[in-house]
């Protein structure tokens, strides 16, 4: 049986490498799968090497204490693929440890491909050139990325965008409603403040205040604020004194029918743009981080927009308030013009199809082009 081995280092990586695996195997049932992954992707049939939370790092706070850790797991994955020598290597994201795998791996000759291209485009593009010799396939969820690539000499396959394959569109408004015995009257707005402590801690105080500034504009306000489990718990001590009996939400099937029965949202930049526009949810993005990162970032990110729906659309179609824009006065005003105005939430949704639809592999969903591509290196 064919051996492809699989690397992800973090929770969004397992979803891709899950349904990844669904669609090779449906393909090939003859394969099998080894290498690193969490719960999705071991119940696709991956026994994970170790642990995927011990990858699952951000920041050089958390970094620096495992870095000898880190050293030994990664030792442990090249001497693991050198044993199995399995017919294609798959690295998926986190390229702080991926692509080390993928350059120590080089001289056993195995196909290598890497799945989410780094995204040299926004900032620091002079990584570009380590990059040679360290795939045989990159696969790129941007439409534009592989032109970018292909100016830097390097070759890539625009795969489709995951976020197409998230279910984000098929929630139900009624069973939103019902299950948390929200009053026909109340009108619903999401708050997405994000998955990392460092982001709810920035965020949550500046949502608050505009929801404080929101409430006397909009009667029956009701906030649903959805956020990753593992800061379920600090959002839910840092909304009690909000108004509109927020509601927090960790379930993804609970998510996505609160994008149904939501007028607007208000949400921190970056893929929940993305999930956003695919429910047809008016949005309005915002960002804060240390002022220090903020000045730096500005020396180095080299594209105009933060959120991707905007980058996608190549202008500003939905508001972004960063940074010092990030005040209460502003945001709220501009969520309650999404809420009160019909003409501006319908030219957002209208904006939305033409951003969606380029995000569309030219066959299939996207899970099905990575396959491809993939079984093109066995082949």
């Amino acid at each position: 049986m064919t051996l492809i081995y699989l690397i992800a280092g973090e929770a969004s990586g397992d979803v891709l490498g899950a349904r990844l695996m669904a669609a090779l195997h449906a393909r090939r049932p003859d394969l099998r799968f080894a290498g690193i992954g969490g719960e999705r992707m071991q119940a696709q049939g991956l026994d994970s090497l170790f642990p995927l939370h011990e990858l699952a790092l951000m920041g050089l706070l958390e970094v620096l204490p495992n870095l000898r850790r880190l050293k030994r797991r990664l030792s442990q994955t090249v001497a693991d693929i050198g044993q199995r020598r399995p017919a294609v290597v798959v690295t998926i994201d986190s390229p702080g440890f991926t692509l080390r795998v993928l350059r120590q791996i080089a001289p056993l000759g195995i196909p290598r491909a890497h799945y989410v291209a780094p995204q040299a485009w926004a900032w620091r593009e002079s990584r570009v050139k380590h990059f040679p010799g360290l795939w045989e396939k990159l696969l790129c969820l941007l439409p534009f990325e592989p032109a970018f690539f292909a100016r830097h000499g390097l070759a890539a396959d625009f795969v489709g965008h995951p976020v197409l394959e998230s279910g984000a569109d098929t929630g139900d408004a009624q069973r939103f409603r019902a299950r948390h015995a929200i009053a026909p009257e109340a009108r619903i707005v999401t708050l997405m403040p994000g998955s990392r402590h460092t982001e709810v801690s920035r965020l949550l105080p500046v949502l608050g205040e505009t929801l404080a500034l929101l409430a006397p504009r909009i009667p029956h306000l009701t906030p649903v604020v959805a956020v990753a489990e593992p800061v379920a718990g600090a959002v839910a001590r840092g909304i009690q004194s909000w108004p509109g009996r927020p509601i927090v939400v960790t379930e993804l099937g609970d998510k996505h029918d609160a994008f149904a029965a939501s007028e607007a949202a208000l949400t921190k930049s970056g893929t929940s743009t993305l999930e956003l526009a695919l429910a047809g949810v008016p949005m309005l993005v915002t960002y804060r981080v240390n002022p220090i990162t903020a000045a730096i970032a500005r020396r180095l990110v080299k594209v105009k927009y933060a959120a991707l729906v905007n980058l996608l659309a190549g202008h500003e179609l939905v508001p972004e308030l960063i940074q010092q824009a990030s005040t209460a006065p502003r945001l709220a005003a501009t969520l309650a013009t999404l809420i009160t105005d019909p003409d501006a939430a319908k030219a957002q949704r209208d904006g939305f199809r033409t951003v969606l639809d380029s995000l569309r592999p030219a066959q299939g969903l996207p899970s099905e082009a990575a396959a491809d591509c993939v079984l093109d290196l066995i082949r």
